[in-house]
């Protein structure tokens, strides 16, 4: 039913439009054009100057023709850098960049598996409920697009984002918060050969604090990590000022509350003791999502992945995604597994084999939910 030479063309086009984060216009227009030809209604919304972006997220919807409940499939636009002049490579089933770039499967690879989904539904001219399809802006630098998007022009109360690791069957219900920790830790300058002992040395300051911290993976639900440290001017000079970034995450809101604590608290009391001063921000990035198993987005899914051989698989990450601001606005949402290896780096790849799966799935997703409505296999329910 997929056909892979068109679905593996157009992914290759798509990667080919730069589309790095808050660089997303081009391949908007893109997606709009296609859209359209396919019988959708298109918005762009007013994202951008929240974002930065010079465009904002793009929503498509196509009425149904069947009585079926709607369902809304997502995928973000942007890409990591490197992500400007990928050109896309395919050998021996495996389409990879040249290498001195992202391949950006992640993630046009979920939005050339919904566009093959839906251009196979209106080739054999399948039943389906209602469809809504959200492409954001912005995932990758804090899922800022899908936070100012514009959610009341959505009516679809069910989702699925295709922006998980894992391959098609992997359905993820659960992912954590994540709290930002921003510090400044403000000692005193002095010259570091005639009078040292007149200085505050920031950096060896926040070095006790950082040492003194529990990071890394702190229970099976919680993670903590001090990512960038900088600071100084001169080797010459005791260091005044040195920052410092890290984040935590936890499935459990009260144990990321607790270790962002824990953290900040460490960072204070190293100050008192160096004689420095400390400035923290604390952000909370994303809240946690937790979709039942037994709710009907996850029950469709699996009965989807059963439907075209394989088996589904229910379980949390440790990453997040567009799919917490989803949940957080009503719209009961999983994040679907698509296959996509190494990301973020110059050697990700996908298979054409996972990426035609990508997109079968989808499309069982849908015919699954057309057939719940209508009674058919309901018992597998």
């Amino acid at each position: 039913m997929i056909n892979r030479e068109r679905l593996v063309a157009e992914f290759m086009e798509m990667v080919r439009v730069d589309s790095e984060s808050r660089r997303e216009a081009r391949m908007a227009a893109l997606l709009t054009e296609k859209l359209r030809r396919l019988g959708f209604t298109t918005y762009v919304d007013d994202a951008g100057p929240k974002t930065g972006s010079d465009t904002g997220n793009l929503i498509a919807r196509r009425s149904g023709s069947a009585d079926a409940p709607a369902l809304m499939f997502s995928a973000h636009m942007d890409t990591v850098s490197p992500g400007r002049g990928i050109k896309p490579l395919e050998e021996d089933g495996i389409i990879r960049s040249a290498g001195a770039t992202v391949l950006g499967a992640d993630d046009k690879a979920g939005v050339a598996a919904i566009l093959e989904a839906v251009r196979v539904l209106q080739e054999q001219k399948l039943p389906h409920g209602d469809l809504e399809l959200v492409f954001t802006t912005c995932e990758e630098v804090g899922l800022s697009g899908v936070k100012f998007l514009d959610f009341p022009r959505l009516k679809a109360r069910m989702g699925y984002v295709l922006d998980s690791n894992g391959p098609a069957g992997t359905i993820i219900n659960r992912g954590p918060s994540q709290d930002e920790i921003y510090a400044e830790m403000l000692g005193v300058a002095a010259h570091a050969g005639i009078n040292p002992e007149d200085g505050v040395n920031a950096i060896q300051v926040a070095s006790r604090a950082i040492a003194a911290m529990q990071l890394g993976r702190i229970d099976h639900e919680t993670t903590a990590n001090i990512g960038i440290i900088s600071g100084g001017v001169a080797i010459n000079i005791v260091p005044e000022k040195v920052m410092i970034k890290g984040e935590t995450r936890s499935l459990q809101e009260q144990k990321r509350i607790k270790h962002t604590k824990i953290i900040c608290e460490t960072l204070e009391r190293a100050a008192r003791e160096g004689g420095a001063q400390l400035e923290v921000k604390v952000e909370n990035i994303y809240p946690a999502m937790a979709v039942p198993e037994d709710s009907l987005v996850v029950r469709l899914a699996q009965k989807a992945a059963r439907d075209i051989g394989l088996q589904p698989v229910v379980k949390s990450t440790g990453g997040g995604s567009d799919t917490h601001i989803f949940n957080e606005h009503g719209i009961l949402s999983v994040n679907l597994g698509i296959a996509m290896q190494k990301v973020h780096t110059t050697d990700e790849f996908i298979t054409v084999a996972d990426l035609v799966m990508d997109a079968a799935y989808v499309l069982a997703v849908i015919n699954a939910a057309t057939a719940r409505a209508a009674g058919k296999g309901a018992s597998a329910f």
